[in-house]
């Protein structure tokens, strides 16, 4: 049983404060969370910026898709708490050489966009590039070949490895009650680095350590703990070895 989770703290922290803000992602830098996890689109003016949903409809006191809006009209919204949607730049400000940075490439046609944006960056330390859309993890590889890649798996789907070796992955996100035991020793004797997503239940997270992955995505992410003693760098899992 591996006892040393990663902690990932969803959202930046979004069981404490308004998710994919500023404040949440420092909320989770406090709480000690090894990675803080972000989801990533594009504006109609080719900004970058840092929302989940399609439609601000549901986190920002706005309406509509956030492809069709500018960065100026994103930035009047609210997102919660008087917190404003963030540009992705500015959250690779507030990580750099802070915490980790799991970046979940959410739009087709980004993956080239984002890694160069965060290549040029120069980011301490090397974020981890993650989508449900392989593709785009493979565009992020064009632009970063050395590119640590997390291929997320649908909920409904058993994991197996071969979706991740198909995108070249270096990690795999799967669901908890998609995964055995075997699969995540599959997953290791590929040298695959699995997380699952997203616990905050801590009977669950329990459930996530005896099975050995190797880190948990949490809105809580002080309910997963901190690897110790501090990894270098801090996205590399450790894993117990027989």
């Amino acid at each position: 049983m591996n006892t040393k989770l990663l902690s990932i703290g969803h959202r930046g922290a979004a069981g404490y404060a308004p998710e994919n803000t500023l404040t949440a992602i420092e909320k989770g830098i406090s709480l000690g969370a090894d990675l803080i996890e972000v989801d990533i689109q594009l504006t109609a003016d080719q900004r970058l910026v840092v929302i989940h949903d399609e439609r601000v409809d549901r986190t920002t006191n706005g309406r509509g898709a956030v492809e069709k809006m500018t960065f100026a009209e994103l930035r009047k919204l609210d997102a919660g708490g008087g917190e404003c949607i963030p540009e992705f730049s500015e959250v690779l400000d507030r990580v750099n050489g802070r915490v980790g940075l799991m970046a979940e490439i959410k739009s087709e046609g980004i993956g080239y966009y984002v890694a160069s944006v965060v290549r040029d960056f120069h980011l301490n330390p090397p974020a981890i590039f993650a989508s449900f859309l392989h593709s785009e993890l493979l565009k992020a590889r064009d632009a970063l070949p050395n590119a640590k890649t997390l291929a997320l798996l649908e909920r409904s789907q058993a994991p197996g490895v071969q979706f991740a070796l198909d995108a070249c992955a270096t990690h795999v996100g799967v669901d908890l009650y998609s995964t055995t035991a075997r699969s995540v020793s599959d997953f290791h004797s590929h040298n695959l680095i699995v997380f699952v997503y997203t616990l905050n239940d801590e009977s669950e997270i329990a459930l996530a350590r005896q099975l050995d992955v190797d880190g948990v995505v949490s809105d809580f992410p002080d309910r997963v703990g901190v690897c110790t003693p501090p990894l270098d760098p801090p996205y590399q899992a450790i894993r117990r070895r027989a």
